[in-house]
């Protein structure tokens, strides 16, 4: 699932080739990748875009007439930018929206199909489609802390736990508990101010450096490889691989569909967390996929119709 930096240098790319052009066309693939029906998706033809943010997980057009455009990519849903006009065939291409400058397509892969289109108007009814996490950039230690407290789960439910933090999926939160030498399953009830403090950095530190990479790497260009899993990541996808900092091989726990990835050296003091020993726990604060919870409030939100409009 793009995450937090994955989104954000999306944003940027979107935004320097849309914002202050308008929308010439929308083209459906899929129809059932909207979500909304009123505004009719359709009716955005010839909407200028103003601007593009980022919310949570969801690349977003601000449109004029005060609508909005709000793109959720799911696990396996991708941004691309073509040649105007650029042809939509094959079931991985969900949708096209056509400028003069260029064709922005939304493709996923595999057969579920979870990426969704929201077409809202006002800011309040955007909000809504917000899962309500704390902000990263915008939270100060205290509020960061204050937010883990909410409710005792691991540290890795907390992390990837779109209403507690905006933005964190698996990959960065193995990140950023490996940088901050804290074991995943460690309970935030148990979780000292200091030790909190250390997360905070951490997760500020990873999120941080890991756009500016990302950013670096496109070059200006669109984002193209966008992926959970690269070779410079210090656990994430490296199981059986040699840690970064003290050289042990990297560990994993798997869940259902889920696969967390430590050093038990840096993190839980050589402690190897059996799959077996922590499956009661697992089952009972861990979603079996890491978009189960994505899904569950999406559907908890509930939809105003569906269909393209």
């Amino acid at each position: 699932m793009p995450e937090l930096p994955d989104v954000t240098v999306y944003v940027e790319a979107v935004a320097s080739r849309v914002t202050g052009k308008a929308l010439s066309g929308v083209r459906l693939n899929n129809p059932f990748v909207v979500r909304t029906f009123d505004p009719p998706i359709r009716g955005l033809a010839g909407a200028k875009v103003s601007g593009v943010s980022r919310l949570g997980k969801r690349v977003v057009l601000e449109l004029d007439g005060d609508r909005f455009l709000a793109i959720h990519l799911m696990i396996a849903g991708r941004l691309h930018w073509k040649e105007p006009a650029a042809k939509l065939a094959g079931k991985q291409n969900l949708a096209a929206f056509d400028f003069d400058t260029g064709t922005l397509t939304l493709t996923e892969a595999g057969t579920k199909r979870r990426a969704s289109i929201h077409v809202v108007v006002g800011r309040p009814a955007l909000e809504a489609l917000a899962a309500g996490g704390v902000e990263i950039e915008a939270c100060d230690g205290r509020a960061f802390h204050e937010a883990l407290l909410r409710e005792n789960h691991t540290l890795k439910r907390s992390l990837t736990d779109p209403r507690i933090f905006s933005g964190i999926g698996n990959a960065y939160s193995d990140e950023i508990l490996h940088r901050a030498k804290m074991s995943p399953v460690k309970l935030t009830s148990k979780l000292t101010l200091a030790e909190s403090s250390r997360l905070f950095e951490a997760t500020r530190a990873v999120l941080g450096e890991w756009t500016a990479r990302l950013r670096d790497q496109a070059k200006g260009g669109f984002p193209e490889k966008v992926t959970a899993f690269r070779p410079e990541m210090a656990v994430h996808g490296r199981y059986g691989k040699p840690c970064p900092v003290c050289g042990s091989p990297v560990q994993r726990i798997a869940h259902a569909e889920n696969e967390t990835n430590y050093c038990a050296t840096c993190q839980t003091g050589g402690k190897l967390l059996a799959d077996r020993a922590l499956s009661r726990l697992l089952k009972g604060d861990w979603p079996r996929s890491l978009d189960e919870m994505e899904e569950h409030l999406s559907t908890r939100r509930g939809s105003t119709g569906s269909g393209a409009g």
